[in-house]
């Protein structure tokens, strides 16, 4: 049993972070919440790294997924302000020549399925960045998007996976874990992280039950519903029955 990861996950959109809820994004409005303000989104990724403790942070560029522009430049502040830490980014990345714009950042592509509209550009993909790139496999309310063999298929799959739940993205309906153990069962060794519905340590502790590597989170840290010390409490028990399995006579 590894580590599980908590990474704080930040939405932009016209240049601010939002309040991403259900996945209808054309609803998604400036963020209220006592870690910052909406157009300070230094701000508000520090506080969020320092509440979960791990040094990643993913970030989904709103304006690029919906191909009405982009925040580089914004990316590349945060970047610049946050040296120590990995950013993961998902920019609507849909072939090499999008990721190529990119790189200069340093950062983990994360590659949604929804942007994916040709098997070969993702294979493409696959032979130019290898390992390196997170693979989010992408859900709605209507059901998954994306191409079915990426979606299905895990020979297609690299060694990070997003279980992007996004109809469940900063609800009260709680993470699918269903979906997820699914996904678990057929990725083998692959790290699976889950995104969608987390409310409180409980489901923390149902998606690391269901085998995740680790998983999402945003909305109930804003909220307050889950807090830096019980965070805190639930890795040290994960570590100590980390430790139990590898050393199960001390």
């Amino acid at each position: 049993m590894q580590d599980f990861a908590i990474i704080p996950a930040i939405d932009l959109k016209n240049g601010l972070v939002v309040q991403a809820r259900g996945g209808v994004r054309a609803d998604y409005r400036p963020i209220k919440t006592p870690l910052g303000s909406a157009d300070d989104p230094v701000a508000i990724a520090r506080a969020l790294l320092a509440i979960t403790g791990l040094p990643a942070l993913y970030i989904a560029d709103l304006d690029a997924i919906e191909g009405v522009g982009n925040h580089f430049d914004l990316c590349r502040d945060l970047a610049s302000a946050l040296p120590r830490n990995e950013l993961w980014i998902d920019a609507g990345f849909s072939n090499v020549t999008d990721c190529a714009f990119w790189l200069p950042l340093g950062a983990i592509l994360v590659i949604g399925s929804e942007s994916l509209s040709l098997l070969e550009d993702w294979q493409e993909l696959r032979a130019a960045f290898g390992e390196s790139l997170v693979l989010s496999l992408d859900f709605a309310a209507e059901g998954p998007r994306g191409l079915a063999a990426v979606l299905t298929e895990p020979t297609y799959w690299p060694e990070q996976v997003i279980v992007m739940s996004l109809d469940r993205v900063g609800t009260a309906n709680g993470p699918d874990v269903e979906r997820l153990r699914g996904v678990v069962e057929k990725a083998a060794s692959r790290a699976v992280y889950a995104s969608g519905g987390m409310r409180s340590i409980g489901d923390l502790e149902a998606v690391a039950d269901a085998g995740a590597t680790g998983a999402l989170l945003a909305t109930a840290v804003h909220e307050g519903a889950i807090t830096q010390n019980e965070i805190a409490a639930f890795l040290q028990r994960r570590r100590s029955q980390s430790d139990q399995i590898r050393n199960p006579a001390s």
